[in-house]
């Protein structure tokens, strides 16, 4: 019996490597347990926060609109236009231009700056492009659009927001190739074009440019100051 039990032990094998989190020492596997809590509880917070932002009006939206927004813009901006009935089926671009003086205390007027274009260049070929390059001019002229009829007067509380919003982003924009300093009046049109439809649709559309061109805007101290920060 006993050389039974001796053999036996002789020929058992020996226990494998451990593998996980349990082949670590005791002080790398509580940081590791740490690592993988922290990771759960910022996925349940983002499921949550998204979950506030997409769902109905409620008590807590009401009460906590603010913080869920700012945990959802702009990285995690929910936008469903891809599954939409309509998705937007036209092209819009955004230019501007200025009036600058100069040395002799004569007034330039520069030519059209395609800043859409512009944004359109940083991104192509960009794989991981700027919230900036992708959105800052299109959602503020969706925001301008928004807050003014086509006379361009505003129709809300927030319409001279959008207008100095609009501004100092062209003023900004102009500034890379333009003196500030100099810059005294801005100007933007906006040049719509629709998207041509496939061929087997059958579907007949102007594809002739629609312009919006929006008055002379003065520059003000404040947009100067901006482009100096």
């Amino acid at each position: 019996m006993d050389g039974y039990e001796q053999g036996e032990g002789a020929g058992a094998r020996p226990p494998g490597p451990r593998a996980g989190i349990s082949a670590l020492s005791p002080p790398y596997q509580v940081a590791a347990a740490l690592v993988l809590a922290l990771v759960a509880v910022a996925t349940c917070v983002h499921l949550a926060m998204v979950f506030l932002h997409v769902a109905p009006a409620n008590t807590v939206t009401k009460k906590h609109g603010q913080m869920v927004d700012a945990w959802i813009y702009p990285e995690f901006e929910q936008n469903w236009k891809l599954f939409a009935p309509n998705p937007l089926q036209q092209n819009i671009v955004v230019q501007a231009r200025a009036q600058v003086r100069t040395e002799d205390g004569e007034t330039r007027q520069t030519g059209w700056y395609g800043l859409s274009a512009q944004d359109g260049a940083a991104i192509d070929g960009n794989l991981l492009p700027s919230h900036t390059q992708q959105n800052e001019l299109r959602r503020a002229w969706d925001f301008y659009t928004s807050t003014h009829d086509n006379e361009d007067r505003p129709n809300g509380m927030r319409g001279e927001l959008s207008k100095d919003y609009m501004r100092r982003i062209v003023v900004l924009r102009i500034g890379r190739e333009e003196s500030v300093a100099a810059m005294s009046r801005v100007q933007i049109r906006s040049v719509t074009t629709n998207v041509p439809p496939p061929s087997w649709s059958g579907e007949k559309l102007d594809m002739k440019p629609v312009y919006r061109e929006l008055p002379w805007w003065s520059v003000t101290s404040q947009d100067r100051e901006v482009r100096d920060r």
